[in-house]
């Protein structure tokens, strides 16, 4: 006997990319025109994507990932400093700042919404602390003036980890504009806009993007297009260590598809995740998503949180759920309870985002994801615990 709704016909995902006719045909129009790897349609890609966010630049790289770790770079940072992050993030952030020979320094959350808490900053700063790398978790702003502002009392640069917020503004500005340095995206396949894999970089400073577009292929002194396309012999130089770190036509082919796509899956996105918010804001053991004042998210994902003495239900409530094939991931991960970097240090002083990543519940959202199937999930989510 099935387990499902008669009204839902498949189990659900917590995620499911939307990849059409359109994105299919712009791959194949990139295979048959012979330049596969970064050329013109990444050059397309950066251009329609800075326009789209209303900043100078834009830098395609291979993934979110590799963003970072250039941006990094590109601001300086390296063995001996350290960079104030969340631990409340994919360990991507903290990886990145350790591949460039930097100390992460973990500094607690705001529970309200899950972002570097600015009251917590300035107990974080050290005479090493050389950059705050602030995450916009799962689409929702950073509080950007606040910790700017101390940023600028102590001299440090700020660097925005986007990956999740492509869309999401902050007052009435999209992120990627950026406030600080410079920032991140991602492109994967759970992200709002994807192109399998992938990043982008947005910045305002001509200089920074023109040593990350040398950096990410090898710090080659001339692009593939610029030769390829020269009418007078040509020879590139290699000044400083670079990196394989080059998106490939085919995929900005399918992001300029994507970016097109775009309003459209910000609109679905917004308007599911309002219908999951009147219908769980009842629930006296489940915490609704909070958006303060001036900020606008993007839901790349929808996560609740059970009240204070629940937490040791969630477990639970996720197999009730997945015995009805409905998908559901545990909140956030806390960084600083995986191994490479687990420390005494942080045993007491990041209450809040112990608290987060125990207690979150992140609910299935993506574009074709249907009003049947989420009525579905809501009505065994309110059933799961009762």
């Amino acid at each position: 006997m099935s387990l499902l709704s008669p009204a839902v016909s498949s189990a659900i995902p917590v995620a499911r990319p939307y990849i059409g006719a359109e994105e299919e045909q712009a791959v194949i129009d990139v295979l048959r025109s012979g330049w596969v790897t970064q050329g013109p349609r990444v050059a397309e890609f950066e251009a329609k994507f800075a326009r789209y966010i209303g900043c100078d630049h834009a830098v395609a790289v291979s993934s979110c990932t590799t963003a970072l770790h250039l941006g990094l770079l590109a601001l300086g940072v390296g063995p001996g400093d350290e960079v104030i992050c969340p631990s409340l993030s994919f360990i991507a952030t903290a990886n990145a700042i350790v591949y460039v020979g930097a100390t992460p320094v973990f500094c607690d959350i705001d529970l309200a919404t899950y972002n570097l808490d600015p009251a917590r900053l300035e107990e974080a700063i050290s005479p090493r602390t050389k950059a705050i790398l602030v995450v916009h978790q799962i689409g929702l702003p950073a509080a950007m003036h606040e910790i700017l502002a101390i940023a600028a009392r102590h001299g440090l640069a700020v660097i925005e980890d986007a990956a999740c917020a492509i869309g999401s503004e902050y007052e009435g500005s999209l992120i990627g504009a950026p406030l600080g340095a410079l920032a991140c995206f991602s492109f994967h396949p759970r992200k709002v806009l994807t192109t399998g894999e992938g990043g982008m970089i947005t910045t305002r400073d001509a200089k920074v993007a023109e040593r990350l577009r040398r950096l990410r292929q090898h710090a080659m002194s001339l692009s593939d297009v610029a030769r390829h396309s020269a009418t007078q012999i040509t020879t590139e130089t290699y000044d400083e260590i670079g990196f394989n770190f080059r998106m490939t036509d085919m995929q900005a082919a399918i992001g300029i598809t994507q970016l097109e796509r775009l309003p459209g899956f910000l609109a679905k996105r917004r308007s599911l995740a309002e219908r999951y918010t009147s219908s769980l804001l009842h629930l006296p053991w489940l915490i609704t998503p909070t958006v303060p004042s001036g900020r606008r998210h993007n839901y790349q994902s929808y996560m609740v949180r059970l009240v204070a003495g629940f937490e040791g239900k969630r477990d639970t409530i996720m197999q009730n759920l997945l015995q009805k094939n409905i998908s559901t991931r545990r909140a956030i991960m806390a960084i600083h309870r995986e191994l490479p970097y687990r420390s005494e240090r942080w045993k007491s002083c990041l209450p809040q985002t112990e608290l987060a990543t125990d207690s979150g519940l992140i609910l299935p959202l993506f574009h074709q994801l249907t009003d049947s199937e989420q009525d579905y999930i809501i009505e065994s989510l309110q059933l799961a615990y009762s």
